[in-house]
């Protein structure tokens, strides 16, 4: 059997609005194209207050996913994909489609 890496969606309602599904959907379609097994799909929703990405490390964790994929970079605070989050995994973008590969990011001394 082929190992497949594993990634998970994440998208905001706030962002998707009535095209939720519609990017659920094409967040499936990239992770089967680019051969990983997907996971699951976070779904953050800005009523409840939690913090927008602590629920997404936290399962890609759980998960040991190598990727996280989402619509587009305004799913993300400011529009622009957190560098702590590309830290530990990789974020791919659905529109624009773009991988922003966590090897290429230079970790921070500690």
């Amino acid at each position: 059997m082929k190992y497949k890496p594993t990634a998970v969606g994440y998208l905001r309602t706030d962002v998707s609005k009535l095209a939720q599904l519609w990017d659920q959907t094409q967040i499936r379609r990239v992770a089967a194209r680019l051969g990983y097994d997907f996971a699951d799909m976070v779904v953050y929703d800005p009523r409840f207050g939690r913090p927008p990405l602590a629920r997404l490390k936290a399962q890609a964790t759980r998960l040991d996913a190598e990727a996280v994929i989402v619509p587009g970079p305004e799913h993300f605070e400011g529009g622009e994909v957190p560098g702590t989050l590309v830290q530990q995994l990789d974020v791919i973008t659905v529109t624009p489609e773009a991988t922003y590969a966590r090897r290429a990011t230079p970790k921070s001394a500690s």
